[in-house]
């Protein structure tokens, strides 16, 4: 019903309005899709814009994948919702594109097509063990925790294991720790998807290990997202000393670059601030630097599912 009933939307729609108003759709309701179809509106007098989506709902990762725990990140909702309130702007939701219509059929409803949706595949890390159950993306994951309808039933299981190993340190990295180490008292008030705060409720992860292929001072993350999982409550970090050691490049990169400077003093600060081992029961987050995979190990007793990784030393070459 859903594609039929689109279908008929779009032609309706457009066989009522004169072919002289330029007309617009716009695949994918997230940000990119909603500033286009703003500096269209604005510039365009009298234009029409329809936006379309395979989800029910618009706003893209600003809904999917935004941290729960980040509310100010999501007030440009406000500014998209004031676009889709537009008397020249429609949202259709519920509509694929290659399914519930195509690509050619757009074309001949609307003088421009923007193909405004983002990469949805997972990159292939390309090693051994990578398809073990229990092995996830963190798209997947985000998509779990954020209540996204394709991430619904990933249940990952938090409950046979008190540790889990986070490849990146970037943002969506950081992001994922935070989620799995922050207190649930804290998760619970915000719109975190409410299966996913059961899991987590219930979950045994105690160590989390973010893994980087580079140091300390090429940490792909932010400042803002550092300092916040550094101020986990009552929450053990540690950072190999060895690994805080930096280069000349280093110093040369941290010379030219103010945020790669802060992002390399505030985890020199973790690393000698608290304890040197963690208390009983304590909640821990392991930095791991000049490390990458090159293989995930199968478990002995579960088969198919996977016990640990195993790493292989890098070194950064060619920095200047």
């Amino acid at each position: 019903m859903a594609i039929f009933g689109a279908r008929r939307v779009l032609w309706r729609s457009f066989s009522t309005i004169s072919s002289h108003p330029l007309r617009v759709c716009i695949v994918g309701s997230g940000p990119a899709g909603f500033y286009t179809a703003e500096k269209i509106l604005k510039t365009h007098q009298g234009s029409q814009v329809d936006i379309i989506d395979r989800l029910p709902t618009p706003y893209g990762l600003v809904r999917s994948g935004v941290a729960p725990d980040h509310p100010e990140t999501k007030n440009v909702i406000n500014q998209f919702s004031r676009v889709a309130q537009n008397g020249r702007c429609s949202f259709l939701g519920n509509v694929a594109l290659g399914y519930s219509i195509s690509l050619v059929e757009l074309r001949e409803l609307y003088h421009v097509v923007v193909l405004a949706y983002g990469a949805e595949s997972d990159r292939v890390v390309g090693i051994p063990g990578e398809d073990l159950k229990g092995v996830h993306s963190a798209r997947e994951f985000v998509w779990w925790y954020n209540g996204h309808p394709y991430g619904r039933n990933l249940d990952p299981d938090l409950k046979n294991t008190d540790t889990a190993v986070i490849l990146g340190q970037g943002n969506v990295a950081l992001d994922v720790a935070r989620i799995l180490l922050r207190p649930t008292s804290e998760l619970a008030i915000t719109d975190i998807a409410s299966h996913a705060l059961t899991a987590l409720e219930q979950s045994s992860i105690r160590k989390v290990y973010l893994v980087g292929r580079r140091g300390p001072v090429q940490a792909a993350c932010t400042a803002k997202e550092l300092r916040e999982v550094l101020g986990i409550k009552d929450l053990y970090i540690h950072i190999k000393e060895t690994d805080l050691k930096i280069t000349p490049a280093d110093e040369e990169e941290m010379k030219n670059s103010r945020i790669h400077r802060r992002i390399y003093e505030l985890l020199s600060k973790a690393a000698t601030a608290g304890p040197s081992q963690p208390s009983s029961g304590q909640r821990e987050l392991h930095f791991v630097f000049f490390r990458q995979p090159d293989r995930f190990l199968e478990s002995y007793d579960k088969k198919g599912y996977v016990s640990g990784m195993h790493l292989e030393k890098t070194t950064l070459k060619g920095l200047c």
